[in-house]
């Protein structure tokens, strides 16, 4: 499915009244020049089908970039108008390779920019590597995104840096230490029972040499991994008994949302209630989140991001409360976390414009995204190489993370409330580390 998007109405209007005096106040006035040519910006995300959640924000964020940049985005002593075609990667790693090669072939984008898992980014920005466009990427930890694309994942000495793919969001090391860091506020047994699907992110977690095993273990934790298992599983009587067998206190792993809602209830029902349940992706949204219902109290996860992080968009000014507001004003649904790393996509994509004197020249781009440094809503972006292995220098560069709880709010629904902010303490602390009750 391909999408040219035009802003809905009511979108129009509610990023209008969220845009507009900022813009009025000269943050964002792109000057009037003569048009040039369209610039061509291809999405892809998984607009339908098991990730689809990542995904529900788009749209928002895309009307709302549109009305921004409508006036088009000067380069040097042009202006041009720019245009956004996404298309549905339908949550299937095939499918999104299958639509990045027809937005370059049929469409001629000259960016790309793609989100949601590696299932999503991985594909794309191999399609982008072989065809030589640029692409930014986000919302996949960097291991299984740099490490899943090379040659052999399992050589170290045979992994290679990419000439047009860059990528932002932070790595295994650091969910590893919020996990742990909120681990820490409780009194456990160091017994951890891992959920690890045979997907690249599941791979990339539960991997031996890189993954959570040798860090936890490093850390005193004991890991119970029964294995991979296949995504959309609807029995966990395996993975269940093995972590009863070990005397699970603490549940970690990442895992699709419906996955997460058998395992959860499928554990109250073989009488197995760990303290502690630490899980990236399936809790990330309130909407699979307020699906658990009162069983969800005081789940854990990492958060990427939210509305109390200390930052602004280079946009439009907003700050990261403001866009929440504005997302649920629009939408009548509460915010969730990829809001943030959505919209920062296309602040870059138009400060790398912006820098670019010939944005139809795929070296002159992919230069330009090489040398950014941007104060986005998700923090600062600069692949500067800082806190990574050589390796990953070039292609990441690393955003802040914390982790959180969901506790149940007065209105009966579920709000994730910051926890530990060990790993970046600007992000302002909303409660304390509590035991599954």
């Amino acid at each position: 499915m391909t999408h040219r998007y035009k802003p809905t109405r009511r979108a129009f209007l509610a990023s209008s009244a969220a845009i507009g005096t900022v813009a009025a106040s000269g943050l964002f006035a792109p000057a009037v020049h003569a048009q040039t040519r369209t610039i061509k910006i291809g999405y892809v995300s998984p607009q339908t089908g098991p990730l689809a959640a990542f995904a529900e924000v788009d749209q928002f964020i895309i009307d709302g970039f549109l009305k921004t940049v409508s006036g088009g985005i000067q380069s040097g002593s042009k202006t041009y108008a720019i245009e956004v075609v996404v298309k549905d990667s339908q949550s299937n790693p095939n499918r999104a390779a299958e639509v990045a090669k027809e937005l370059i072939v049929d469409d001629e984008i000259d960016i790309m920019v793609v989100a949601h898992t590696p299932e999503t980014t991985n594909p794309v920005s191999t399609i982008c590597e072989i065809e030589e466009i640029p692409c930014l990427s986000t919302l996949a930890p960097w291991q299984p995104w740099f490490i899943g694309r090379q040659g052999n994942p399992a050589d170290p000495g045979t992994w290679a840096p990419f000439d047009y793919t860059y990528h932002f969001l932070w790595g295994l090391e650091d969910l590893i230490a919020v996990f742990t860091n909120m681990w820490g506020q409780l009194e456990t047994n160091k017994s951890v029972g891992g959920l690890f699907p045979n997907d690249a992110d599941g791979n990339a977690w539960g991997d031996p040499n890189v993954g959570m095993p040798p860090a936890l273990a490093g850390l005193g934790y004991k890991l119970t991994d029964p294995g991979r298992y296949e995504n959309l599983q609807d029995d966990f009587s395996a993975q269940i008994s093995a972590f009863k067998e070990a005397n699970c206190d603490i549940v970690t792993g990442v895992v699709l949302p419906p996955d997460f809602a058998t395992f959860w209830t499928q554990a109250a029902q073989q009488g197995f209630r760990p303290k502690v349940a630490s899980v990236g992706k399936a809790i990330l949204f309130p909407s699979a989140v307020n699906a658990i219902g009162d069983a969800a109290q005081n789940l854990s996860s990492e958060v990427w991001w939210s509305n109390v992080h200390p930052f602004k968009s280079s946009l439009n000014g907003l700050s990261a409360g403001q866009v929440c507001e504005a997302y649920e004003s629009a939408t009548g649904r509460q915010w969730t976390q990829p809001l943030g790393f959505v919209h920062a996509l296309f602040e870059i994509v138009t400060d790398v414009i912006k820098r670019t004197d010939n944005p139809g020249d795929a070296e002159e781009v992919t230069a330009a995204i090489a040398a950014t440094d941007l104060n986005t809503i998700v923090g600062p972006i600069k692949w500067d190489g800082a806190h990574l292995p050589p390796f990953a220098q070039k292609n990441v560069t690393k955003t802040p993370l914390v982790g959180g709880q969901w506790r149940k709010g007065d209105d009966g629904r579920f709000n994730i409330v910051i926890v530990d902010n060990q790993t970046y303490p600007d992000v302002p602390l909303g409660g304390e580390m509590q035991a599954i009750g």
